[in-house]
């Protein structure tokens, strides 16, 4: 009987020892792919493929290029793409799916405005048919994990974009085109502000606060399909917290990236306008909301309270890089 005794005490112990080696493996997996991607410089991205696929740097390339390797990034960085996973220790992980959700918010974006307006030359124009086919793919269920799995349809979207680009890099073939305009460029600008003032509205709720129905503008006889009282009570739940934070995390990384890029192919265009510097103001608020986080956790202190309130720090950083999103629009519009 005591051998029978001390021969289970022995498994279960073991059988602890099995499952505490499974947890501590499991959360330094999770603590390795839980790291936010670093910055590329898309200048020599764009040149590292065009090199590579012998393609010409024509107007446009360096945004196509950019708009390829953010793509690749959130496909292949370290752990690959997270969002659909549900296997453990990915799916208890959420601070880089909803970095992913961010990123990819940005590309549904700009793959938009290159299918409906940058590649075409007006709203008569037929579109490009390779954009036609890559656009709706990154409009996939971001969390399909069975057939056809999220990835798959991000990957075939990145082979319609590769085809674009290759075409538009071949001087002999004029069929694609980018169209560096200054409309074309204030049509994603006005996509962009609205981004971000979404996500500053969010980030601010971090902290309930009282606010006044501006739905209708003041307009005296506008109307809403439902009825909203004067004033608002908007608060976050504590579970959002950190997850609209990564969120403003992801869709900045991507900006940033795009803005760049945005400099080198309309380039003409903001000099003609004396924009410049308003651009490279825009992305240097926006570089600052990706400062490295020294704290284990997304702190959720009251505005003036003892602790920290990360989520405010971020919506600061986006407001300001909303405003200067505003002020180049208006910039290019009136300038």
């Amino acid at each position: 009987m005591e051998n029978r005794y001390s021969t289970a005490k022995k498994k279960t112990k073991w059988w602890l020892y099995g499952l505490l080696i499974f947890v501590v493996i499991q959360f330094l997996v999770a603590m390795y792919y839980d790291q936010e991607p670093d910055f590329f410089d898309v200048k020599q991205n764009a040149k590292a493929r065009a090199g590579y696929h012998q393609h010409e740097m024509v107007t446009g390339f360096t945004s196509g290029a950019t708009f390829m390797e953010v793509t690749d990034v959130l496909l292949s960085k370290p752990g690959g793409y997270l969002s659909n996973d549900i296997l453990p220790p990915f799916v208890l992980m959420d601070n880089i799916p909803n970095w992913e959700f961010g990123v990819l918010v940005q590309v549904r974006d700009f793959a938009r405005v290159m299918r409906n307006d940058i590649s075409r030359s007006q709203s008569q124009s037929s579109e490009d048919e390779h954009l036609a086919e890559a656009d709706p793919k990154f409009h996939y269920d971001n969390s399909s994990w069975i057939l056809p799995r999220t990835e798959s349809e991000f990957r075939k979207g990145q082979e319609f974009f590769h085809e674009y680009l290759t075409q538009l890099a071949d001087t002999t073939d004029p069929e694609a085109q980018f169209f560096a305009r200054t409309d074309n460029l204030v049509i994603w600008l006005n996509l962009v502000e609205k981004r971000l003032g979404s996500l500053s509205q969010k980030l601010s709720a971090s902290v309930g606060q009282d606010r006044i129905n501006t739905d209708t503008g003041g307009d005296e006889v506008a109307t809403t399909s439902t009825y909203k009282p004067s004033e608002l009570r908007v608060q976050t739940s504590w579970l959002q917290i950190d997850d609209n934070f990564y969120e403003a995390r992801g869709a900045t990384w991507a900006l940033i990236h795009f803005m760049k890029a945005i400099e080198v192919d309309f380039k003409g265009v903001l000099e003609k306008k004396n924009a410049l510097v308003s651009l490279r103001q825009i992305v240097r608020e926006l570089e600052a909301a990706q400062d490295t986080i020294w704290t284990p956790m997304i702190l959720n202190g009251s505005g003036f309270g003892f602790f920290a309130n990360h989520s405010l720090v971020m919506a600061s950083y986006i407001s300001r890089a909303n405003a200067g999103v505003i002020d180049l629009r208006q910039l290019l519009e009136d300038g």
